[in-house]
């Protein structure tokens, strides 16, 4: 393989408007350029991609902002490039003024999306999204304040206004910024590997959340696939962690052979049994070293762990940091002044 070889960019828009939340174009931006640098130093030239972010508006005229600072468009929706992903930022106040004044965003969205790019809604950003009728039929989210008025003005949208997150196809919608920035962790995940992901994680927030894949709305789940019989095979190992049982004789519960079950698991959940068996440990764990006082050698048999050794590097593997560390974190940021 050439070393030298540069793989084309990844093209990242952000929509720009009058009354934007200038948080929901600043914050995207520095996580993914933290992301970047991050994979930049690690991930080789062969399978790196650098990021080009662009900022799209109706026209070529400054925006201002509530913030007191100008933003310089870099395309006008006529002159934008192909899109891998599109953001379009929340809206202050009324977001009904704004779809008016930008109906030629509107469009771009609309062709955007049959060209392949992906879309993040962001609070009452998501707007825009169902003006271009890209949501008719598809679950979506917004800012709670406008959840009613929304319905009135898009009725054929499936609205979820108890879900921070929802996601249909390559459509994500999100309620609120903390969303925004759990869907721009899986977006690196996506984009340059888990441990890009984690690294900018570590650095943008410190609170306790949940997997993207924990909180999202996902259209036509069944625990989050279509596979019934490996979804009960899943909700079987979230409630027995505890078990000695090998992932062998939980397929052969299922009357299932070993190499089927493994198969079938990876093509509805995109990965291993024991990747997925893992995942569930880590996130018990790590719920239980935030919220109670046991110890870690306790965690570790709450979580199906023999000794606090063999959690201890299971989590130093996985998260960059040890049961301990990963405690004072958290709860530094729960409970301290």
């Amino acid at each position: 393989m050439d070393n030298n070889l540069v793989l084309s960019p990844l093209q990242i828009s952000i929509l720009v408007y009058q009354h934007l939340l200038i948080t929901s174009v600043t914050l995207p931006i520095e996580m993914l350029r933290a992301g970047e640098a991050y994979a930049k130093g690690h991930l080789n030239s062969g399978t790196f991609r650098p990021l080009t972010i662009n900022l799209i508006a109706e026209d070529g005229e400054a925006i201002k902002n509530r913030s007191g600072l100008a933003i310089l468009p870099d395309h006008t929706y006529g002159t934008a490039p192909y899109s891998d992903l599109i953001i379009v930022p929340g809206i202050w106040r009324n977001p009904r003024p704004v779809v008016r004044a930008n109906s030629g965003l509107v469009q771009w969205l609309a062709s955007s999306w049959q060209t392949g790019s992906s879309i993040i809604g962001v609070g009452t950003g998501n707007c825009l999204v169902a003006e271009a009728k890209l949501l008719n039929g598809h679950p979506a989210t917004t800012h709670w304040h406008y959840a009613e008025q929304f319905k009135r003005n898009y009725p054929q949208v499936l609205l979820k206004p108890d879900f921070f997150i929802t996601q249909s196809e390559r459509l994500y919608s999100v309620a609120s910024l903390n969303a925004l920035a759990d869907v721009i962790v899986h977006i690196i995940s996506q984009y340059y590997g888990q441990a890009a992901a984690q690294h900018v994680e570590r650095n943008f927030s410190h609170e306790i959340r949940k997997p993207y894949e924990d909180q999202r709305y996902l259209e036509g789940a069944v625990d989050r696939h279509p596979d019934e019989l490996i979804a009960q095979i899943q909700f079987w190992l979230k409630n027995n962690l505890t078990t000695e049982q090998s992932l062998t004789e939980v397929a052969q519960l299922f009357s299932l052979s070993y190499r089927s079950f493994t198969r079938r698991f990876r093509i509805a959940t995109n990965q291993s049994p024991i990747e997925y068996w893992q995942q569930l440990r880590v996130q018990t764990a790590k719920e239980l070293l935030a919220s109670s006082n046991l110890s870690i050698q306790e965690v570790a048999l709450e979580v199906g762990y023999n000794d606090q050794g063999h959690l201890t590097r299971v989590f130093k593997k996985v998260l960059s940091q040890t049961p301990s560390e990963y405690r004072k974190v958290v709860r530094r940021k729960l409970f301290g002044s």
